[in-house]
């Protein structure tokens, strides 16, 4: 359990709450997303990744085709469960470790590249920079990635976050506009900034799967709402999904910022 005063007014959240969930229905990302990724040098052959805040291991099952060695680490053991399954179901040699940023132990200069998608927000950044800064080798890179939908440019999106607030309404991930990381104060001592990539990219969905989507979000199935207020949010949420195409795209944008050990 999650509970952060900057995040959901201090409203406790958990993912391994929604594992099963975020194991079916968050791993969305378009190829784009990965070659992206690729294409600054990171995460490809002969390089040693840790994957911090892995989830369900969603970035080293993709990205385990490119070559590098990952190791998936997450605070909750819920989700590593399920990176670990679907690893296995697809074949796919990856070790996993129950670790927040803050907490993980591996020796000093052992990685070549670790990655932080979706989740650096929920970081102790006093904590973990420094460790993230330590277990890198030297010249080694720290790319920070996120990706959100765009509900000022999406109907279905802004309706469906409407429904998020209207049973959590200190759910703070919404409304969200597109941003460039760039370089960062907190960055500044330990890291030197290389890239930092913002780029729209629409993401497919059915029916089911955006309804997928919207529940195994922070506002509603990691949250601390009840069972009885989630599946009033469901019933509510199936009736205004019915109601659309059987597939659509929801715009998306996507920011990567690269950072290189000093």
């Amino acid at each position: 359990m999650i509970i952060n005063e900057n995040i959901d007014r201090g409203k406790a959240f958990d993912w391994g709450r929604i594992s099963e969930d975020y194991a079916k229905f968050r791993d969305i990302y378009p190829d784009e997303f990965y070659e992206r990724i690729i294409k600054l040098g990171l995460c490809v052959k002969g390089q040693k990744v840790l994957d911090l805040g892995t989830g369900t291991g969603v970035l080293p099952r993709n990205m385990n085709k490119y070559g590098a060695e990952f190791i998936g680490a997450d605070i909750s053991e819920n989700q590593i469960d399920q990176a670990r399954r679907l690893s296995a179901e697809a074949g796919l040699d990856i070790e996993y470790v129950v670790a927040s940023a803050e907490t993980a132990d591996f020796p000093d200069n052992s990685f070549d590249v670790i990655t932080a998608c979706q989740c650096f927000m929920y970081f102790d950044k006093a904590v973990a920079l420094p460790k993230i800064h330590k277990m890198l080798k030297n010249g080694g890179h720290f790319c920070v990635l996120f990706m959100a939908w765009l509900p000022f440019e999406s109907e279905i999106a802004k309706r469906s976050e409407e429904l998020v607030l209207k049973y959590n309404p200190h759910w703070s991930a919404h409304s969200m506009q597109r941003y460039v990381m760039g370089e960062q104060e907190w960055s500044k001592e330990l890291f030197t900034p290389e890239n930092a990539i913002t780029y729209d990219l629409p993401v497919t969905f059915t029916r089911e799967t955006w309804h997928g989507r919207m529940k195994a979000c922070r506002g509603i199935g990691a949250s601390s709402l009840s069972a009885q207020e989630i599946a009033a949010w469901e019933k509510e949420h199936i009736e205004y999904v019915n109601n659309l195409p059987e597939t659509f795209d929801i715009l998306h944008f996507a920011s990567i910022l690269n950072l290189r050990k000093k």
